[in-house]
């Protein structure tokens, strides 16, 4: 398989689950501004979406979208349990989680990146995010990870777009239970080496 990503952007999630599960994989770095690879290749005859992630499996198939590539890795592995089993309500659960961070977390934050929005919209995006960082927090307050059952692929999601608070000056300290989540999440071998192989 070959992960296309680029350096801390949103592709991070099925970097660090890849590592998590132990899976043999090559990483190809994407400059976002080129749309090239890091051996020239047109990054949009392989991803016409223009955006990482890119998953190519062994078969030449390209996966895109992070929700299905992380679902699709954790299912090669099902012993790793980083996803409930297909046909549970416990499935039926994390793919509510994988739903709300899209849309609400990432997709907020998102666009705190465009240079173009003016600071207040900006300040209304961030007062809605700040609503959905409380209802993540009801529920990291009570349980370390997203699911009951422990880390799964939505943490390693969640955990991604969160770093991007950062970017923002977004102090996650006012939300104790999602800055202990962040660290929890971080200290995580899989995670500090997929944040490595990033940086390298």
């Amino acid at each position: 398989m070959k992960l296309y990503f680029s350096p801390q952007a949103c592709s991070l999630a099925p970097h660090i689950v890849l590592r998590e599960l132990d899976l043999p994989f090559e990483l190809v770095r994407v400059d976002n501004s080129t749309k090239k690879t890091a051996t020239g290749d047109d990054f949009l005859a392989i991803n016409p979406k223009g955006y990482v992630a890119a998953l190519q499996l062994d078969n030449r198939q390209v996966l895109t979208e992070g929700p299905a590539i992380l679902q699709y890795l954790a299912d090669l592995r099902p012993e790793a349990n980083l996803a409930p089993a297909n046909g549970t309500f416990e499935r039926v659960r994390l793919q509510e989680w994988l739903n709300f961070v899209s849309t609400e977390v990432h997709g907020g934050l998102g666009w705190l990146f465009n240079s173009q929005l003016p600071d207040e919209v900006k300040t209304l995006i961030k007062q809605k995010l700040f609503k959905r960082f409380a209802v993540l927090s009801q529920t990291l307050e009570q349980q370390d990870y997203l699911l009951a059952s422990g880390f799964s692929v939505v943490d390693a999601y969640l955990f991604t777009v969160l770093r991007w608070t950062r970017v923002f000056d977004i102090d996650l300290g006012q939300w104790p239970a999602l800055a202990r989540f962040q660290a929890r999440v971080d200290s995580r071998p899989g995670v500090k080496a997929a944040l490595a192989a990033e940086l390298a």
